[in-house]
């Protein structure tokens, strides 16, 4: 277990975060099982990191990425791709490299696990027998929590909480709309894949329309009272978009009901929303392998155990990612990632037959909400009882304002480029 850090000056955090991807060092023990089978279950931040950091540590596991999709699209950084400011290939990465580190990558889903045969059914009808197994499932969206939104309202009413082909029909959506028109963006409580996105989202659909369609306005529907980075982003708001961005939260009825998408209309318990596009986030849960192989509980979500990943519920099953009741640790692609390097390393310890030491978990999360000017927070976690807690000490967040807030906030824009360079190159380049 990692002690309790002194507290750093914020620079040097910032440095450390925006190179831990690169840092992350890897053990090299002694395996009495040196042919043992590792299958991980996902291909995003989380799995990906996982399975290559599984062949670092030591070539000689058979290290199996089940993932269906050939071409991954990475969230962060998407929301820039729906106001217009990224393209979406920017998004886009290939396993090739995984698997030319020696990692077998089926481009198959997974249909079925069965603990005890410690097996994965593929969708071919093939299966694959496991020594460890590993669900990075990501989230799926619990459609029967929002009367009327179901997955055929989402070319409708897109959620572009996956990124892809919703994050281009939301994009499309705003470019068709004639300015003068609402855009609402319904946001669900916690929990769900990273808490602040849909803020910056509104955030840059924001620049979007007082660049391109000035007289339009963005409308956030909100389950919540509070909000992470809430000054931060109210700030910035007051700042860039005093007239065209509005948020209505829980305590004054913003918590959305129902939908009718027929009409595009928001029902929240104050009132109903007529508007001309509707980006509406619904309640989330573990993505549905996780239910399959039993690794979920009844809130949707995944229990496991901080010092190793083991799910709670299912032996010889590792959880990892946005699929986990993560305590303090949020559900984010910088999460993942480090809990993917982390479990990689409690499991090759645990296939050697060691303890294996608590895992210490540092994120970051940036916040863009207009061009050249975004935010952060940061912290690390460690295993506390049954759950990840930040280590008291290592949280810091950019200061609200001040002498050089431009020129600081121009200075965490480009180091967010930078994180996310380093972010994919681990996992993907």
């Amino acid at each position: 277990m990692d002690p309790l850090r002194p507290k750093a000056t914020r620079r040097h955090v910032v440095r450390g975060f925006a190179a831990a991807a690169a840092s992350f060092v890897f053990p090299c023990p002694a395996f009495a099982q040196s042919a043992a089978r590792v299958v991980v279950i996902g291909g995003g931040f989380g799995g990906a990191s996982c399975a290559r950091a599984l062949r670092k540590i030591d070539p000689r596991l058979h290290v199996t990425l089940v993932e269906p999709n050939r071409i991954f699209t990475a969230c962060p950084f998407s929301n820039e791709v729906i106001a217009g400011l990224r393209d979406i290939g920017a998004q886009q990465f290939t396993y090739d490299k995984i698997a030319a580190e020696g990692v077998t990558v089926i481009a198959q889903a997974a249909t079925k696990v069965d603990p005890q045969a410690r097996t994965v059914g593929l969708a071919d009808g093939t299966s694959l027998r496991y020594d460890r197994l590993v669900l990075a499932p990501g989230i799926d969206m619990r459609f029967d929590a929002l009367p009327g939104y179901d997955e055929a309202a989402t070319e409708k009413m897109p959620h572009a909480w996956k990124a892809g082909s919703q994050t281009m029909l939301l994009r499309r959506q705003l470019e068709a709309m004639e300015d003068g028109g609402v855009v609402a963006i319904a946001v669900p409580a916690t929990p769900y894949r990273c808490p602040p996105a849909p803020y910056e989202r509104a955030s840059l659909i924001a620049h979007y329309l007082k660049t391109k369609k000035p007289r339009s306005k963005v409308l956030i529907l909100d389950a919540k009272d509070t909000i992470p980075q809430q000054l931060l982003f109210e700030h910035a708001w007051k700042v860039f978009y005093p007239s065209i961005l509005e948020r209505i939260p829980l305590s004054q009825g913003g918590r959305v009901v129902s939908v009718e998408p027929a009409t595009n209309t928001l029902i929240s318990e104050f009132g109903n929303y007529d508007v001309q596009v509707a980006n509406v986030i619904p309640p989330q849960k573990a993505g549905n392998i996780a239910k399959l192989a039993g690794a979920a509980d009844h809130t949707g979500w995944c229990s496991i155990d901080p010092m190793t990943f083991a799910s709670t519920l299912v032996p010889n099953i590792h959880v990892i990612g946005d699929a986990v009741i993560g305590g303090s640790v949020p559900k984010s692609a910088s999460a993942a990632h480090a809990e993917g390097n982390a479990c990689a390393t409690v499991v090759a310890s645990l296939i050697a037959g060691r303890v294996p030491e608590g895992p210490t978990l540092e994120g970051i999360c940036y916040n863009t909400v207009a061009p050249g000017y975004a935010f952060f927070m940061a912290a690390s976690y460690h295993a506390r009882d049954d759950l990840f807690a930040e280590i008291v000490g290592s949280g810091f967040t950019s200061p609200i304002n001040g002498d050089g807030s431009d020129e600081v906030r121009k200075r965490e824009a480009d180091q967010a480029q930078t994180w996310f360079k380093t972010i994919t190159g681990e996992t993907f380049g």
